[in-house]
């Protein structure tokens, strides 16, 4: 059942007037390193029930005028063709699609920097195709010993062969379509080269997770742990505070193991370090808008089984996660949850017990759960939703939503015409013929109301489901989990 336990208004509110704080203190030019996603945060709004998922990017229009974008990727990122597992496109293609989102909500651009570059040819032919649309390039290279050797790294032959950013507000917002881009380094050979032209400019970080005010063990910062399995990220005591201040805060492993050197940086660029510890980089309130903390601890507890499931389905298609799996099942055992505390799966998968073909279950914003099952019309997930749909609306279980012919029609042209070996419709030609048959039928008028209702709604299926249906799912707010096996033993699988 879904229960609120954050503040969004507050948190909103609150992290504006934190940053402009932040802005004021070094004389009224920041770079602040973006960690996360600025659209689509999905992990903070389900540990964090009530969290909008573009969150980030509310609160920058709050600090529109002041603003300015900068998107850090790694050239070898975009020599690999590195992917974003949750939507499924390359690193260069999605810097393209964020600035779009961006520019159509009036924050500004100012440029992209290509970071750790050695004259990769397909960062030369990314560079070639910014430019020819208009947007301004920067190159920054590789630095030798970075970020051990702080004497050499603040120096003409370090930062100093970076390309300077032309900036021109006093947010300068540094962010990346993914970990490991470059946007730390962006920021603090910014900082060598506005201290070259006489301008004391600031860094801060905006990281959410872990949540620095709340305690070590808080399953909220469990779940980062499992969200970051794949980094081998760890949450600890960030010592450098506790000596500073006496006053116990939490960090994660890469920053408290990095401190030293980027103090050393800072100290060797201002003559003096700004910070005392790494807690002291970052600028975010979420700790203080929690308003339910049981609510926002059992959303934690829900995410790491979610997560491990994830992992599971990860290492059957890849087999590379085992690692992440043997990690999340540890933070499952601190926590003493199982795979079975998930209750929409425990259904599902006693469900299955009485079917040989796949079944799915939902469980709604009520807590009300709703079964499907394979028939030859229609896969699982779609019986699923096309019965959650009239449980919504009330419309009595024996009713067709979707007359026969027309789904055998659909059906024709995917194996006739557009040759798929699937006849079976995915989640959104179910949502696309519904609507249509909304047209002339009153029960499927009303049914399609009811979709918008699905936000925040729990399903698992006892097979790994298709890209397609996977996506479908993520844009309406569902949280999907499946079990780690295919539908059928062939050996490709889409």
């Amino acid at each position: 059942m879904y229960k609120v336990g954050f503040d969004n208004d507050k948190y909103l509110r609150l992290q504006s007037e934190k940053i402009l704080e932040r802005i004021g203190s070094f004389g009224g030019k920041l770079y602040m390193e973006f960690g996360g996603k600025l659209f689509d945060d999905y992990h903070a709004s389900r540990v964090l029930p009530g969290f909008e998922p573009d969150s980030k990017v509310r609160m920058l229009l709050k600090l529109k005028e002041k603003t300015e974008i900068i998107f850090a990727i790694n050239a070898g990122a975009i020599e690999q063709n590195k992917m974003r597992s949750d939507i499924g496109i390359t690193y260069d293609m999605d810097i393209l699609r964020l600035m779009d989102k961006l520019k159509e909500i009036g924050l500004y651009v100012g440029s992209v920097v290509i970071t750790q570059y050695n004259h990769e040819p397909s960062a030369d032919k990314f560079k070639a195709r910014l430019e020819n649309l208009g947007v301004k390039v920067y190159l920054h290279y590789i630095i030798e010993g970075y970020p051990t050797n702080p004497q050499f790294i603040v120096s003409e032959e370090g930062f100093g062969k970076n390309d300077y950013i032309e900036t021109s507000r006093p947010l300068v917002v540094v962010t990346a379509p993914g970990p490991g881009s470059g946007k730390m380094a962006t920021c603090l050979s910014q900082l060598y080269h506005e201290n070259k032209r006489g301008v004391k400019a600031g860094y801060a970080k905006y990281e959410t997770f872990p949540v620095w005010s709340m305690e070590l063990m808080h399953p909220i910062n469990l779940a980062y742990e499992a969200a970051t399995a794949d980094l081998n990220d760890v949450n600890m005591i960030d010592p450098w505070h506790l000596q500073a201040y006496g006053k116990t805060t939490v960090n994660y492993n890469r920053d408290v193991e990095v401190f030293p050197v980027l103090n050393a940086i800072f100290t060797k660029i201002y003559g003096e370090s700004p910070y005392k510890s790494p807690t002291d980089m970052g600028v975010n309130m979420v700790g203080f808008a929690i308003t339910d903390d049981d609510v926002v601890k059992e959303a934690s507890k829900q995410e790491i089984i979610r997560r491990y499931y994830s992992s599971l389905v990860k290492n059957k298609v890849t087999g590379t996660a085992l690692d992440e799996v043997r990690k999340i099942e540890m933070l499952m055992n601190r926590l003493e949850i199982k795979k079975e505390d998930r209750k929409v799966a425990d259904v599902a998968n006693k469900f299955a017990e009485n079917y040989h073909d796949p079944v799915a279950a939902i469980e709604l914003n009520d807590g009300t759960i709703v079964t499907g099952k394979t028939t030859d019309l229609l896969g699982a997930v779609c019986s699923m939703m096309l019965n959650a749909l009239k449980t919504l609306a009330g419309i009595d279980d024996e009713v067709l939503l979707l007359p026969k012919e027309v789904v055998r029609a659909i059906q024709n042209l995917k194996t006739k015409v557009m040759k798929n070996q699937n006849p079976r419709m995915h989640v959104d030609e179910v949502l696309v013929a519904l609507a249509v048959s909304a047209e002339t039928d009153d029960n499927a008028k009303l049914a399609l109301e009811q979709v918008s209702k699905l936000k925040h709604a729990q399903v698992h299926s006892v097979v790994i489901l298709s890209q397609e249906d996977m996506d479908i799912f993520r844009r309406l707010g569902v949280d999907l989990t499946c079990e780690p096996q295919y539908e059928s033993d062939k050996l490709y699988h889409r």
